[in-house]
């Protein structure tokens, strides 16, 4: 546990560093004492259905990190086809599944990976069946649901306090 303890805060200084091309980010522990846990809070990116909205992801690295994937989720509600339509806001991607995880995958290369989806989600493996439907087929509809959500739940400047 040591090791692992010595790699995430490596990897935390990485993630919180002002080079670390998380731009629209800001990580931290989810509190003082669980360094295991962290409070992401990213920004809707640019010229995406999602700007202006904040959004917060728990990001769960557990004991088994980093020979486990860490279990990523959003705490605020949002509309995207790889994303559960709930309170639990699971995540679908691929950098996260337990087949395709390996322990050498840094923490800014999941965090980026969740951003990108945010910039472009993949319908071809969704979450959300109908809202990959909605994103492919009537994306004028797909960009006002998102809007929508976005100022229902995506409208609080820290969505953890």
């Amino acid at each position: 546990m040591a090791a692992s303890l010595k790699r995430i805060n490596k990897e935390l200084a990485e993630c919180s560093a002002p080079s670390s091309d998380l731009t629209g980010m800001t990580i931290r522990p989810f509190s003082d004492d669980n360094i295991t846990t962290w409070a992401v809070t990213i920004t809707g990116p640019p010229s995406t259905p999602y700007e202006g909205g904040t959004y917060g992801v728990r990001v769960d690295l557990g004991t088994s990190y980093p020979f486990k994937a860490p279990v990523v989720q959003f705490v605020t509600r949002i509309y995207h086809p790889n994303v559960t339509n709930d309170n639990d806001g699971n995540i679908c991607i691929a950098i996260l599944k337990s087949e395709q995880w390996k322990p050498a995958t840094k923490l800014v290369s999941v965090l980026q990976a969740v951003r990108q989806l945010l910039v472009e989600p993949n319908p071809d493996d969704p979450l959300e069946s109908g809202i990959a439907d909605e994103y492919q087929n009537r994306r004028e509809s797909f960009d006002k649901n998102v809007r929508d959500y976005v100022k229902r739940y995506a409208s609080k400047p820290d969505p953890f306090a």
